[in-house]
């Protein structure tokens, strides 16, 4: 029966790594069963078949006498933030934009907005149209006032200040 390289070298290295798994742990490598060992020789060999081999491999996954670890992708934990706006942000000729421009969140995370410039400024929430929304507004913003808001959804918000148009800016929630 003629194998692909292809597949004979997938079988291969999932047995190789099963086997390392099984090494890790287990503290000898005396463990593992001879019938593993002549399995996997007569397997590469080519007397036995590859349905044969997978069985086994099937077989010492099940029993637990191999065990894969799954690893879990993390769960974004959420986060407090902050967006500044800097000194000089009221300057429409002035390098003065949102620090950071786009923030990017987990769901569940709150952005505090932080006045550092020397004129007051306001967060609008803004659709895809530029027209502002419901979602979060503040009052007018002192130097050194804050105003802070918790996004529960996915999704790109976009916010300006109704003072100074031209200051754009993005919370990206994950």
């Amino acid at each position: 029966m003629k194998r692909s390289s292809k597949t004979m070298a997938v079988l291969v290295t999932v047995f190789a790594v099963s086997i390392v798994l099984l090494s890790v742990n287990v503290a000898s490598a005396q463990a593992v069963p001879e019938w593993v060992k002549n399995t996997a020789l007569w397997y590469g060999e080519g007397i036995v078949s590859e349905g044969e081999f997978l069985n086994m491999i099937k077989f010492l996954v099940e029993n637990k006498v191999i065990v894969i670890d799954s690893i879990a992708e993390p769960v974004p934990q959420a986060v407090d933030a902050q967006v500044v706006i800097p000194n000089g942000n009221y300057d429409v000729t002035g390098a003065g934009f949102y620090s950071p421009l786009n923030m990017e969140i987990p769901v569940g995370s709150t952005v505090t907005w932080v006045n550092d410039d020397s004129v007051p400024h306001n967060i609008q929430s803004i659709n895809q149209d530029g027209k502002v929304i419901q979602l979060f507004n503040s009052p007018p913003l002192n130097t050194g006032d804050r105003f802070e808001h918790t996004f529960e959804e996915e999704g790109v918000y976009k916010y300006y200040c109704s003072f100074h148009p031209w200051r754009v800016g993005l919370v990206t929630v994950y």
